[in-house]
């Protein structure tokens, strides 16, 4: 079990992780060792309740297909143990994306006292302006 929040967690056979090889430069050992691990999650098939994997499903993740399956491969470490875990902490991190909720923006309007203050601003300004111009001699 993959404990997500203190309600939520997934079954370990509703995801699937495959040792595979490493990508780049490396030693005599990389051509025989698998140490990359890579962790697919098919979020229409888990048991997570509607909501999170509506949420789920509209985050925009390179990592998850257009089926619905998240993918993720991690080749930071040297052995396949910690690979496991940083995969097992990627896919956790993802999941509880979908489990927080933005608190809902209140729109504020601006007070009598502030819309006065910006009138009478104004219009201290154009009188400014005003006096400004020729002087006539009446």
């Amino acid at each position: 079990m993959l404990d997500i929040t203190p309600n939520i967690a997934i079954n370990d056979d509703e995801f699937t992780m495959v040792a595979v090889r490493s990508q780049g430069a490396g030693g005599q050992n990389v051509n025989k060792v698998s140490t990359a691990v890579q962790i697919r999650f098919d979020i229409h098939q888990s048991s997570l309740p509607g909501w999170v994997k509506a949420r789920l499903l509209g985050i925009r993740d390179q990592r998850l297909s257009k089926a619905g399956v998240w993918v993720c491969k991690v080749q930071e470490a040297r052995t396949q143990e910690r690979n496991r875990q940083i995969a097992l902490q990627r896919l956790q991190a993802f999941v509880r994306q979908g489990t927080f909720i933005p608190k809902r923006r209140v729109p504020t309007k601006p007070s009598k006292a502030a819309k006065k203050a910006r009138v009478d601003s104004k219009t201290r300004r154009g009188q400014i302006k005003q006096r400004r111009g020729r002087v006539s001699d009446y």
